[in-house]
């Protein structure tokens, strides 16, 4: 009896150690839910409320997208060690009061998108209990600034805030002012049009995003704590700082993009900015302004504060010290502006500079070898400006040592230094499309100073060149001599005559091509054997020429050429050796499809555009491939139903009805004269007989 108790026991004892140590995924449960690790996935799972047949030592529990209107004591007590807990995309209204009294421990916890706006006084009252919270989620809750008041209150462990999706309008000193371990807090997509201090107190702050509202202006800007600052797509028209003030700021990214500045924004003097995002605003530099000014014209502009409290602010149109501390630049974004000119002195401002994006403005020089230019600049972007002349002087060129991506797509340029861009030692991208820029033939070994053409021979860093749209006319055979070019567009260039050894050098280099819209009827695509993607669409092809089938293809384009159907080895060597093709736009005959059927067995290949396929039968009308079947044209092929028959019918039957018709006439002509024979014979002899 002693023994058969210790056995019994020794049984529970087991029994218990074998529940507290077994992992959560080793458990099955009854309901919908499922277990990884200690980790409890009731996600979409139509739940009403939360489920209670959970192992307890679950550390996470995942409720998102469910139909759960109130978080309640009696569901969440037999979960003590929860420490994350997601709840969004749910019904929530109502979080009961005492709701967490039993998971203090909760670290993380995501309400997005509910409804807590209704019930937030409780909802206020249950997040105090949790002593511990580090992340909170309250995104998408038609939260006001006065209900994340009250639920924000005594949060004081809180790192991490979302706040984003609501309809708060106006911030002030008091919602935020328990929140001092607040690291991150994200306010994007509210209502907001003023800020009062609201971040005064958030002394460890380091990333704000206010993206998405109605900010109209950020004045006396004084965050030294905050490293990044998201304040796009606002109606920002004007962003200042303390500029006398001493503290270093370790700001680090300031995000401006989509508003409405007119000018500059007046950095902090002592600042550790690298990069600064303007794009799509309405910035410009006056300086220019001031060289005709007279006794009529002011030199300076004053801002004023919307609610008037702030002190007005007078500068003159041009002031370099206003700008503050530019020197850590690495990153400058002032594309889709309207930058007419950079003022002197500005580049050499920012010695660290790597990244300056200038595209969609209004400027009508650059002259790469001005000094202007930092020595470290690695990408030049003034695509889609004015310039008329790119000036540069091969001598001093060779300082901007580590430009490698240069765009000047969409301008106007006519004149240049023709060998520029081999004077550059490192510059490995070049984008010239839709300029007049052609390529020199170096037939005469001479090259004058400036010119219509550029050299592209002898660029050893050169790999990718896009000229599409250049009007180019004709291809020399040196064009592209001793350079690794692995991307190259000369597409829309509709006149161009491209010699059969013009790309023979790039034979063991080239992998992406485009020719499309180049007049081509033919090429020999027998030297590129590491090609992989290739656009010779909107050209006059009419049938593949066979070279182009030994390529291992990850890309086909054979859009809007003369294609009437694809011999069926083709077919096969396309669809073993393209991984992505497009055909449409091609003339096809619909009795001639057995490629397609081809294509569609092989699984492999992936046809973007089989919507655009199309075939045509003895009229203009063209049939959408895909949605063709039946047996027609006397073979296997696809076409639509009966339509053949139907033809064919149709001309039988007007032959045998032509035949009857005919056959009938003659007939009835036979009987008619028959009729007027005996009727003539008949009224003879009865004359006579009367006689």
């Amino acid at each position: 009896m002693p023994l058969a108790g210790f056995s019994s026991m020794l049984c529970f004892n087991l029994w218990l150690m074998w529940n507290l140590l077994t992992p959560a995924s080793c458990q099955s449960l009854k309901g919908p839910c499922r277990l990884a690790s200690q980790i409890a996935l009731c996600n979409n799972c139509r739940l009403s409320s939360v489920p209670r047949d959970l192992p307890g030592n679950i550390a996470e529990l995942q409720l998102n997208n469910n139909s759960i209107r109130t978080l309640q004591h009696k569901r969440l007590s037999g979960y003590p060690a929860l420490r994350i807990l997601r709840c969004a995309g749910n019904l929530l209204d109502t979080i009961e009061s005492d709701a967490f009294l039993s998971t203090r421990h909760l670290e993380s916890l995501s309400l997005a998108d509910n409804n807590l706006s209704k019930g937030y006084s409780q909802t206020g009252l249950a997040l105090r209990a949790l002593t511990k919270l580090r992340t909170l989620d309250l995104s998408g809750n038609g939260l006001t600034e006065e209900k994340a008041s009250f639920v924000l209150e005594n949060l004081t462990s809180l790192e991490y805030l979302s706040l984003s999706r609501n309809v708060m309008l106006r911030l002030d000193t008091d919602i935020f002012r328990d929140l001092h371990q607040l690291r991150e807090l994200n306010l994007e997509r509210n209502m907001l049009f003023e800020i009062d201090g609201a971040f005064d107190h958030l002394q460890k702050l380091q990333r704000l995003n206010l993206a998405f509202n109605s900010l109209p202006c950020l004045v006396n800007f004084q965050l030294t704590q905050l490293v990044e600052l998201n304040a796009s797509h606002n109606g920002i028209e004007l962003f200042t700082s303390q500029q006398d003030m001493r503290e270093t700021f370790h700001l680090e990214t300031l995000d401006l993009s989509d508003n409405k500045l007119f000018f500059f924004p007046f950095l902090p003097t002592h600042s550790h900015i690298r990069n600064l995002l303007l794009s799509n605003n309405r910035v410009s530099f006056y300086e220019h302004l001031l060289d005709n000014s007279s006794a009529n014209w002011d030199t300076t502009v004053q801002f004023f504060n919307l609610n008037g409290n702030a002190s007005n602010v007078t500068v003159k149109l041009w002031d370099e010290s206003l700008y503050g501390g530019i020197s850590t630049m690495d990153h400058l974004d002032l594309t889709g502006n309207q930058v007419i000119h950079l003022p002197q002195g500005f580049l050499s401002k920012m010695p660290s500079l790597s990244r300056l994006k200038l595209g969609t403005n209004c400027m009508e020089s650059l002259d790469l070898s001005s000094g202007e230019f930092p020595s470290s600049l690695y990408e030049l972007d003034m695509s889609n400006n004015r310039l008329t002349t790119l000036q540069g002087n091969q001598s001093t060129l060779h300082k901007l040592s580590n430009l490698t991506h240069l765009y000047l797509s969409l301008n106007y340029l006519q004149v240049l230094p023709p060998r520029l861009f081999s004077a550059l030692p490192n510059i490995g991208t070049v984008d010239l499309s839709y300029n007049r820029v052609c390529i020199c033939s170096l037939e005469n070994n001479t090259t004058p100073e400036y010119s219509d053409c550029a050299v592209w021979s002898n660029i050893v860093s050169l790999r990718r060149l896009y000229l599409a749209g250049c009007s180019l006319k004709h291809l020399p055979s040196t064009a592209f001599e001793r350079t690794s070019i692995t991307h190259l567009d000369l597409s829309n260039n509709p006149e161009i005559i491209i010699q059969q050894d013009a790309l023979a050098g790039l034979g063991s280099t080239l992998q992406y091509l485009d020719l499309g819209n180049t007049g081509l009827h033919n090429f020999d695509f027998t030297p590129f054997r590491y090609l992989k993607s290739l656009n010779i669409s909107s050209n006059y092809i009419f049938k593949l020429p066979g070279s182009l089938l030994k390529l291992d293809l990850t890309l086909l384009d054979l859009r809007n050429n003369r294609l009437t159907t694809i011999p069926t080895r083709q077919a096969n060597m396309i669809a073993q050796r393209v991984q992505t093709l497009f055909i449409g736009g091609n003339p096809f005959n619909c009795c001639l499809l057995d490629w397609y059927g081809t294509f569609e067995a092989a699984n492999v290949i992936n046809i973007e555009d089989w919507a655009d396929v199309t075939c045509h039968y003895f009229t203009p009308e063209a049939y959408r491939v895909e949605l063709i079947d039946g047996q027609v044209c006397g073979s296997s092929v696809r076409g639509p139903i009966g339509i053949y028959t139907v033809f064919l019918i149709l001309i039988v039957l007007l032959v045998i009805g032509s035949s009857v018709i005919i056959y009938y006439k003659g007939y009835k002509k036979g009987i008619l004269l028959g009729k007027i024979k005996y009727c003539t014979h008949t009224h003879t002899h009865t004359s006579i007989m009367y006689k």
